[in-house]
């Protein structure tokens, strides 16, 4: 299939990426309010089980800055699939 020049204008004299189309800034909003959010409560979560644990123990801030890292990465991983899922639904 090939596209004329014209079906990528937008503005004049600017040209637009086939996926940002008019119309879908909801769903961008959407997928950015849910990735922020899932980033935040992951890394959240292991900071302050993190925490506990360094109270538990008295070995502060080891476990603190180990469930830091893990939230972290948790919540980068809950990205990636949130990503994938909604360019798999824009295609």
């Amino acid at each position: 299939m090939v596209r004329s020049r014209s079906q990528l204008l937008h503005y004049r004299r600017l040209v637009r990426s086939i996926v940002i189309e008019p119309g879908k800034g909801g769903a961008y909003l959407a997928l950015f309010g849910e990735m922020g959010f899932a980033l935040l409560v992951t890394t959240l979560i292991g900071a302050l089980g993190g925490r506990w644990v360094d109270g538990q123990l008295g070995t502060l801030p080891i476990f603190s800055i180990v469930g830091f890292l893990a939230g972290a990465g948790a919540g980068a991983r809950i990205m990636y699939q949130l990503v994938n899922r909604f360019l798999a639904n824009i295609e």
